[in-house]
């Protein structure tokens, strides 16, 4: 009898694990808000588990939350926070390392901005009086170029609709305008890419046609021409063949399931006056602003830019500069590039700025920074460096769920990001997505208000070097001023 009775509960027991698994697989593949749990139901649930654990075991075993590499996972949970609408709040102290060597510290007000005293950042107006269709910036964080191609479907739409929630542009990558960009009906700056995909003829030159159409895209805001970007200065856009699908192949008007592998530089580009002449024709050609995006490796480029601008007048120059910092990502890159080549947006901004400040450019040329810059505090240090805008790729991507597996170019990316496999794709829910999206832009263009007003300033806008400070070697801070005094201009 009593046999019996322990069979009876052994199966009763086997019973009520299996019909919880089921519950728990079911739930899994049908919630909206977890990625890794709609692909890897049950399992997952493994990530979540150590991830909440992690905080106690690292006091222990492992890394710091401020060590694992290209992104920490204190950098991540700020980001996630932010994108779920959590706050910024931690508790006991922070694990910045304030006394490190390039530490940032601001320069906080004795007498803080008043809330009824603070105002929103005035919108930047690019390409006004040089073309017939000027655009207006509004939001200080922007999404910066993602190829569809290096990223999903759904990554795509979300991007979009998130973006135009929270009035900000997004850059299209040189994979060409597809119709999930524009499903947002979000801001749009087009990039034009060595490959010249989306605008190049069946010869692959670039085609004014094609340019035209483009442009009738009311949601197309710029033109923005690619010179190198700061994963891999020197390298073309890389896209693994395993990622072309008929829809991108068609989008970029190439081989399906072959390596899209862009010219490392524009062939019909070879100098300053080569490009200058190709910002007038191309905005001649849509009549909206158009730009460059470049990584810096040094002050040569900015010489022979201001130099042939002085020569030619005002109206040859770009109407905005992208500067991309060697620290900034890619779906795919040689990995001697990635690590090696290309100036630190660090020191690469100010230098820029300058150059325009003694040009007597700076309020003709936008500047955009790209490059790690996915913190309201690394945003806030752009600002202060002279840049009118930020963009950032990685933040975005965190906020649409990437767990930062680097896996992007193998395509099997297990959020759904940066993959083209249905199955995995189904984990990015591009509503739940979009929201994330929005909010991430939204607190970190708050964030970065917040730390304008600490400084005493009644907007982001105001910031300058001034209000910024850089840990040294000795420990000692020097104001980024001092570190990168502000130039006097041409006469």
């Amino acid at each position: 009898m009593l046999n019996l009775i322990l069979v009876s509960l052994g199966v009763l027991l086997a019973f009520s694990i299996i019909g919880g698994m089921v519950y728990l697989y079911v739930q899994d593949i049908t919630q909206e808000k977890h990625a890794v749990l709609r692909n890897f139901p049950l399992v997952g649930h493994l990530r979540y588990f150590f991830e909440r654990l992690g905080e106690y075991f690292r006091q222990y075993f492992f890394l710091g939350d401020r060590e694992e590499m290209p992104f920490d996972r204190a950098t991540r949970s700020w980001v996630y926070r932010m994108a779920k609408n959590e706050g910024g709040i931690i508790g006991f102290g922070s694990t910045y390392r304030i006394h490190e060597t390039g530490a940032l510290i601001f320069a906080n007000a004795p007498f803080p901005v008043l809330e009824e005293d603070q105002r929103s950042p005035p919108e930047r107006v690019i390409g006004e009086g040089y073309c017939r269709t000027p655009f207006v910036g509004r939001s200080l964080v922007n999404v910066s170029a993602m190829s569809f191609g290096a990223i999903s479907k759904p990554a795509v739409r979300a991007l979009s609709r998130g973006a135009a929630s929270a009035g900000c542009w997004m850059d299209t990558g040189e994979g060409g305008l597809s119709p999930y960009h524009l499903e947002g009906e979000c801001d749009i700056i087009f990039q034009l890419g060595t490959a010249k995909y989306g605008v190049r003829d069946a010869d692959g030159h670039l085609s004014d046609e094609r340019l035209r159409v483009l442009a009738e895209h009311e949601t197309v805001r710029a033109f923005e021409i690619k010179l190198s970007q700061g994963a891999k200065p020197g390298k073309g856009g890389v896209l693994p063949g395993n990622k072309v699908t008929h829809e991108i192949a068609q989008i970029r008007g190439i081989a399906v399931g072959r390596d899209s592998l862009s010219p490392n530089r524009h062939p019909d580009i070879a100098s300053i006056d080569d490009l200058l002449d190709r910002i007038e024709h191309v905005r001649k050609v849509t009549g909206k602003p158009v730009g460059v995006k470049t990584a810096i490796g040094g002050s040569r480029f900015m010489h022979e830019l201001t130099a042939a601008i002085a020569r030619r007048g005002l109206q040859a120059a770009p109407d905005f500069l992208t500067i991309d910092g060697g620290e900034g990502g890619s779906g795919a890159a040689p990995q001697a590039l990635a690590d090696h080549m290309a100036m630190s947006i660090d020191e690469a901004l100010p230098m820029v700025v300058d150059a325009l400040i003694v040009g007597g450019l700076r309020e003709r040329i936008r500047v955009i920074a790209s490059g790690q810059l996915v913190t309201p505090a690394r945003v806030a240090w752009a600002l202060a460096a002279g840049a009118d805008f930020v963009n950032t790729a990685r933040g975005f991507m965190f906020a649409l769920g990437c767990i930062q597996s680097l896996r992007c170019h193998t395509n099997t990316c297990p959020t759904g990001v940066a993959t083209h496999d249905p199955r995995l794709q189904r984990g990015l829910v591009v509503a739940d997505k979009a929201t994330r999206v929005a909010s991430y832009c939204r607190n970190m263009n708050k964030e970065v208000e917040m730390i304008a007003h600490s400084c005493g300033l009644r907007d982001a806008r105001d910031l300058r070097r001034e209000h910024v400070r850089i840990v040294q070697a000795s420990g000692q801070s020097v104001a980024l001023d001092v570190l990168f005094p502000y130039p006097a201009m041409e006469t």
